[in-house]
């Protein structure tokens, strides 16, 4: 599903998976990334699950706005800039493109939005 017109990207980075850092380019959020408790983290940081819930919630919401005034909705597409320190760029690709079939959220999207994924 290709996008008529852009018109907001954002920029993100997240170090160390599920226990790590994620963070915006702007600033404005960065969070302690760490697997709930019942997945056998410590439960202190929070979660994609909780950031997906948290950004689904919000965008459905902001969708009655648009709604109120006969806009017909927007798309999202999403790409990726995978860095994978010391591993060399064939096995980093096949990496990606295994973590691309197991990752939920991908999983979630595929079919649905245009998914790009670069190996740096």
């Amino acid at each position: 599903m290709a996008l008529e017109k852009v018109v907001y990207t954002a920029h993100a980075k997240a170090t160390g998976g599920r226990d790590g850092i994620g963070k915006t380019d702007d600033g404005k959020l960065e969070v302690k990334l760490q697997l709930p408790k019942e997945m056998g983290g410590t439960g202190e940081g929070t979660n994609p699950e909780q950031l997906f819930a948290v950004g689904y919630a919000a965008c459905f919401i902001g969708a009655f706005g648009p709604l109120a005034h006969g806009a017909k909705g927007f798309g999202i597409a999403a790409a990726l800039e995978v860095h994978i320190p010391g591993v060399d760029h064939e096995k980093a690709t096949e990496l990606v493109n295994l973590a691309h079939e197991i990752c939920p959220y991908s999983n979630a999207t595929r079919g649905n939005i245009d998914v790009t994924l670069t190996v740096a």
